[in-house]
Parts: C-alpha cells; structure tokens; sequence
C-alpha cells in the first residue's frame, strides 16, 4: 500500500526555520529518524521509505506554499496513491503551540496551502495533520507571525512534539485516520 506524506512549507533559507515551514520541518526530522535523504526531482524534495508492508512516498513542494497543490496532484498521479493514503502536514495559527489535530477532510481555513491543493485535487476530502502553531501576534499581524521564527521557549519543545507528530504519521500509514484521530487528537 502506497502513501503520500506532504510536508507544507515555503523554500529557501529565509524561511527556513519560520511557523509556516513546520510541514517540511516534520518531514525532515522523520527522514532523518528513518536515514534516508530527500532528492531534487519535479515539483520538490522527495524521499521513500518503507514503514512495514507500506511504502511511503515524503514531499516537500519546491512550489511555494500558495502553488502546493501542482506538486501533490503531480505525486499522486505519478505514485497511483489514493486520496484517502495522503496526509498533508500544515501549520495551524488555531491551535495552541504543539497540538495535533488529524482530520480527513475539512475547510482550508484561510490557508493557501490547502486552499490551492483542494483546488488541484477538485475536492476537500483529503486527510491533514494540523500543527497547532498558537496565534500570539497583534491584530494585522499574522502574516509576520507565520513568516516569523519560533520563541526559544517553542524551540525547545519543538523536537517532543514533532517526534509526536511523526508518532501520528506512522499510526495514520499502520493503523488508519480514526485510530491516528482517537490517539493523537488534543494530546
């Protein structure tokens, strides 16, 4: 069984460690825990593993985060990866800092990113992780925010609560999305 993991974010250093880049910071650190490296190929950064009898197929879009939904049309079609097998990584300013929220489908929620992917997809009826990223910033001010650094005391956590996330990816490819909900959802 083939899955799709896109991890959301925006390329280039400046925005390397920034909220909006937690998609590909997920991404990497399972690449790493897994010693596998992402290769340059068509619309982005791309990596497989095997995680038991699944074959995982990891994508960070080189589109930019507004155009992300060409890259993942263009590996699921490539890959023949149904739309139930994938799971997109995205920030979310309505979460608290560190909180999971799995779903199977739902809005966009003003993000770009999957706005544009249910766009390319021609539906809304795909699973996402969603990364609490909190929402303390002023009034006009969440585009700074979500372009901005995590606070030391995030970066601290940060390592717990990606290898939470990378926990649910696993559970979400082994096990399924209600049992991935059940397990991870506001923990």
């Amino acid at each position: 069984m083939k899955y799709l993991i896109v991890g959301l974010g925006n390329i280039g250093d400046e925005y390397r460690q920034t909220r909006h880049n937690v998609g590909f910071m997920i991404l990497d650190a399972f690449a790493k825990a897994s010693n596998i490296s992402f290769v340059t190929e068509r619309y982005g950064d791309v990596a497989h593993v095997r995680l038991k009898n699944k074959q995982l197929t990891l994508l960070k879009p080189s589109t930019y985060m507004n155009l992300s939904g060409n890259a993942v049309r263009y590996w699921k079609e490539k890959e023949g990866i149904d739309i139930n097998n994938i799971l997109v990584l995205v920030d979310d300013i309505a979460l608290p800092f560190g909180t999971i929220r799995i779903k199977p489908s739902g809005s966009d929620a003003g993000h770009n990113g999957l706005k544009n992917i249910a766009a390319m997809l021609s539906t809304t009826a795909y699973p996402r992780l969603r990364f609490g990223i909190g929402n303390d910033y002023p009034r006009g001010g969440q585009i700074d925010y979500v372009l901005g650094a995590f606070t030391l005391d995030q970066r601290q956590m940060m390592p717990t609560r990606i290898d939470v996330a990378i926990e649910a990816i696993k559970t979400f490819c082994l096990a399924g999305i209600q049992i991935a909900m059940n397990t991870f959802n506001n923990k």
